[in-house]
């Protein structure tokens, strides 16, 4: 599908539309390392049924770019937050259903808790997706450490040489890992990789990987929203969390205990036979939930 270029932020965002101009919107966000793709099961019966559907790819991926050479190729959660803002006011969508998981889940997530009257109702794969900054130097059980082994690789310089060298083998093996169940073609996988040969790709995975763990300076301007996730905000937006059984990075008793984040309408439905990279393995559970936190339109 064609997408077009808007400019938002800090960014040229990549973004492919569907459905009616004046539908309500949906904002489908993808995650690490994934694309627009995931979304191909999801965005057409949501159109089909009127809805404004939006599509981006997100900084360090496919046909976005930085706009400026001197932004901080940054990967972490307040530019993700404030990159889903500001093409929302590009876009004029004064409010929104957001649906994400991974980068994307906590895209959504960010503005969910930080401006909540953008936010029509919230579809967050994996639960609550705002890092504890402040905490990640405590370590974890070791089954947990271990799942995320390509974190620290990230962390050496013989990480980012090993990324850049074969990000697409790289990639592709996390997706064997993280949804084991998932019959993944190789067709398949071609079209997604080809989004990984951004050229800030690698930066801004890396420099998301290190500062989520306090490993990397973040972005200057972008400090203001890192101080007001660090209070770990509740989501009071209706919410529906998508898990997948099967999540290799993620298992499902990861969310099992979070309703104390959830402070509105919320339910949790954990997804058999699929994993990590959800919105590929199992669509209808999305459309699903966004049809069932639809409401009145607000859209400016």
């Amino acid at each position: 599908m064609s997408h077009v270029m808007v400019t938002a932020g800090a960014l040229d965002v990549a973004v492919e539309l569907h459905g009616p101009e004046d539908g309500q919107p949906v904002v489908l966000l993808h995650g690490f390392p994934d694309d627009v793709r995931t979304w191909d099961g999801v965005a057409p019966p949501l159109a089909a049924a009127g809805y404004r559907v939006v599509v981006p790819y997100l900084r360090g991926y496919g046909p976005t770019r930085y706009r400026d050479p001197a932004t901080p190729r940054s990967g972490q959660q307040a530019a993700l937050g404030a990159d889903l803002l500001a093409l929302m006011d590009a876009l004029g969508i004064g409010q929104a259903l957001l649906a994400g998981y991974d980068w994307g889940g906590r895209a959504a997530c960010i503005v969910a808790a930080l401006w909540p009257e953008r936010v029509r109702g919230l579809v967050s794969a994996t639960g609550y997706n705002i890092q504890d900054i402040a905490r990640s130097t405590e370590p974890r059980e070791p089954e947990r450490e271990l799942r995320y082994w390509y974190q620290w690789y990230l962390h050496t310089e013989r990480g980012v040489a090993g990324l850049t060298a074969n990000r697409a083998a790289f990639c592709r093996l996390l997706w064997k890992m993280w949804s084991p169940t998932y019959p993944m073609t190789d067709a398949e996988y071609a079209v997604t990789a080809a989004s990984f040969d951004n050229p800030d790709f690698v930066a801004t995975v890396v420099q998301s990987y290190r500062h989520r763990h306090k490993a990397a300076a973040g972005d200057p301007a972008l400090e203001g929203i890192e101080a007001r996730l660090a209070a770990q905000p509740p989501i009071t937006v209706p919410t529906v969390v998508l898990h997948g059984a099967e999540d290799g990075v993620d298992p499902p008793a990861n969310s099992e205990n979070e309703t104390r984040r959830f402070l509105g309408r919320y339910r949790r439905e954990v997804i058999a036979g699929a994993g990590h990279f959800l919105p590929r393995e199992a669509p209808q559970p999305w459309v699903v939930a966004l049809r069932e936190l639809r409401g009145p339109s607000s859209r400016s």
